[in-house]
């Protein structure tokens, strides 16, 4: 059963005249105790103090003499019994799940298990005894800090107006020449003139950062002198991760801050890429860290016919039990605390259906996602969901989430890269998704600003990468090629890889173009790749996230460059109404103006009915756009490889967009045809009633 805590006392670490009250949940320990470190360096605990109260399965009490700064971690003490679902292990430090910023990460070794790591235990017998292994030396442990005090301008941008860039805070200026060495691949480096300059510049209106909160490379991944680049292996929920930082300590939270304000004071927004769907501590077999040690049976959902094994809807080892109170309040606390105290603006939720499982199935009225949504600090915030997660029955949810959630719209992604490879039949589905995917989010009165709308994203191929490869190639993330999405909708234009020919050069760039103006002038929320307008390539790997070096970073040198046409694009959006509707085209006759807010035609001028999109020809098309006391426009698609001659409605016609041109400048007037190129698109605009 769904519940959601009342009001409790406050969890983690409150700093308070002569000391500090320490706060942790856990149901089934019998006794915790504090160990306080000289520095973060040290490899014992100086002071060890047991907290003495206990309040509805909060242990709690105050220390004196502790102060902002100060390094420290929990024992936690209870019955080993994982049969029972219990992992109490009393010889490891362990971080609390509230610290607000890190002193020291992970160090891996075998005193990171609870079992002996090193004999590969089978499932059947592990857990009958204990390893008995200090991490003293090696454990994670969280940083004291002060709290409140912060005030931030939120932009408060609506989501008619947003246009999100998704980036990576390490990979965006890693490679910046223009950005001081010294910082390079940080926050202060992301906060920069010339890393915000050329974001503004742009006209995005959001940045959505890929995870920020304090995460664990896997012990394999470091084996293999790789890392979770990515960072989609999270321990600490209310800290900035310290590796992404120029500072050092609690420093790294002021870093932080600026960085947010910088951007404001562009109005730009933050928005942050967070995991609540499960933690860096994996599988059965994985690393006592935090939550495992602190109390199993609470935070994570574990197997009802093995309490020993875990559910994995997460494809990570583990799944966080978000319908427990304890994990609830945990979701809130952090957004509350990212909001108020770090100043963002927003959450991209990853595998969100996660949040909204009481028992085994997704319920969208769960507790947790309306607590989301109501919760008045919260309120104003954007919320966006990644609509599936790896549930065997009903992982995939697109469409289901309640009113006042965004959800990225994965048939968006596959049905524009399905048209512009080519073929018969495509091109239904992809009026459907530039018209705002009606047949998803029309329903529960949600409009089309529900769908977040995206082509290419962290995970996958780069926009240039799409148009170069017809497979994957990620021998070098160390899985044997076995990782990574099999099915790309992907299309080399004729030659794999990188080439030399002219022809497929050129075919390659007016692809790119194709799928970025589709992107900024369909209905929705559109979200870029970072670096997908300057020509970033990952040389066809598809699964970047163990890859932190010059396949994940952006090249800002790079050639194909193609800033200048998304600026344009942007622009034009931004200056247009009927590019970004809040309300579904009707189809149906203004009186005003006896046009329809949408017509489909075909390459003749003919208007198409419901049989024509089946037609080969049919992959060459145009919609006509009208709205009263608006400029009229006329969107025209040829995903053949032959040029395609269009019937324009009557009038003069300005061409704002030809993707088979490289200029960014808008040409005509045209009046009664069009001759649009192979694979190209066009967007003319009406000249005779301005």
């Amino acid at each position: 059963m769904c519940a959601l805590p009342g009001k409790p006392r406050p969890l983690g670490v409150t700093l308070v005249e002569g000391g500090a009250n320490f706060a942790l949940y856990s149901a089934h320990a019998k006794a915790v105790e504090v160990c306080l470190y000289d520095s973060p360096e040290g490899r014992l605990p100086t002071r060890v103090s047991r907290l003495p109260g206990r309040t509805e399965g909060v242990f709690h009490g105050w220390l004196p003499g502790v102060r902002a700064g100060q390094s420290y971690g929990y024992r936690v003490r209870g019955p080993w019994d994982p049969a029972s679902g219990h992992r109490f292990d009393p010889f490891k430090v362990l971080l609390d799940p509230y610290a607000r910023a890190i002193a020291r990460s992970p160090r891996w070794g075998p005193e990171s298990y609870s079992y002996r790591a090193e004999e590969h235990p089978d499932p059947a017998v592990l857990g009958q005894q204990p390893s008995y292994l200090s991490n003293a030396a090696s454990s994670p442990l969280g940083l004291v800090t002060e709290v409140g005090g912060c005030t931030f301008q939120h932009p408060r941008r609506s989501w008619s107006e947003t246009v999100v860039y998704e980036l990576h805070v390490r990979g965006f200026t890693k490679r910046h020449p223009a950005v001081d060495a010294g910082v390079r691949g940080t926050y202060a480096g992301l906060a920069s003139d010339a890393a915000v300059r050329h974001i503004a510049s742009l006209g995005v209106t959001a940045v959505e950062l890929m995870p920020v909160q304090h995460h664990a490379d896997e012990h394999r991944l470091q084996r293999l002198g790789l890392t979770n680049y990515w960072g989609y292996q999270p321990l600490g929920f209310f800290a900035p991760e310290p590796s992404y930082a120029a500072s050092t300590g609690v420093a790294v939270i002021d870093e932080f801050r600026a960085m947010v304000r910088r951007l404001h004071a562009e109005g730009i927004e933050v928005i942050l890429d967070v995991v609540f769907n499960h933690t860096a501590e994996l599988g059965h077999d994985g690393p006592t860290l935090s939550f495992r040690g602190i109390d199993n049976c609470s935070y994570y959902r574990l197997d009802p016919a093995d309490r020993r094994q875990y559910l994995d809807h997460t494809g990570c080892g583990n799944s966080l039990n978000a319908a427990h109170p304890a994990v609830a309040r945990l979701v809130l606390d952090s957004l509350r605390h990212w909001v108020t105290e770090m100043g963002v603006d927003g959450f991209r939720f990853d595998l969100a259906p996660s949040l909204g499982r009481c028992g085994d199935s997704f319920d969208p009225r769960a507790p947790l996602l309306a607590a989301i949504r109501s919760d008045p600090v919260l309120e104003g915030t954007k919320l966006i969901a990644e609509p599936w997660d790896l549930h065997a029955s009903d992982g995939f949810q697109l469409g289901r989430f309640p009113s006042g959630w965004l959800e990225w719209n994965g048939k968006f992604r596959d049905d524009v890269r399905r048209y512009w490879r080519g073929g018969p039949g495509t091109s239904g589905a992809f009026a459907t998704r530039l018209a705002g995917s009606s047949d998803i989010f029309s329903g529960g009165g949600r409009s089309p600003l529900a769908s977040l709308n995206f082509v290419t994203c962290h995970d996958g191929f780069t926009m240039v990468d799409l148009v170069s490869y017809d497979r994957k190639h990620n021998a070098t993330n160390g899985e044997g090629g076995l990782d990574g999405e099999g099915e790309n909708h992907s299309w080399n234009c004729g030659e794999e890889g990188p080439s030399l020919d002219p022809a497929v050069l050129a075919l390659r760039e007016r692809q790119r173009r194709n799928l970025m103006a589709t992107l900024l002038l369909s209905q929705g929320v559109p979200m870029i790749l970072a670096g997908d307008e300057l020509g970033r390539t990952q040389m066809g790997n598809n699964n970047a996230y163990c890859q932190d070096n010059e396949i994940s970073w952006l090249n800002w040198e790079v050639g194909g460059r193609m800033d200048a046409f998304v600026r344009r694009l942007i622009s034009l959006r931004k200056g247009e109404h009927s590019f970004r509707r809040a309300h579904f085209f009707s189809g149906r006759i203004d009186p005003s103006t006896g046009r329809k807010d949408i017509t489909w035609l075909s390459s003749e001028g003919r208007q198409l009915v419901a049989g024509d999109w089946e037609r080969e020809e049919a992959g060459a098309f145009g919609a006509w756009i009208c709205e009263p006391g608006r400029p009229c426009y006329l969107l025209l698609f040829n995903n053949s490889e032959t040029p395609r001659q269009f019937e324009l409605p009557d009038g003069k016609w300005c061409v704002e967009v030809d993707t088979a041109r490289t200029d960014t400048e808008s040409a005509g007037p045209v009046a009664i045809r069009w001759f649009l190129g192979a694979a190209s698109l066009a967007l003319l605009r009406l000249l005779d009633e301005e």
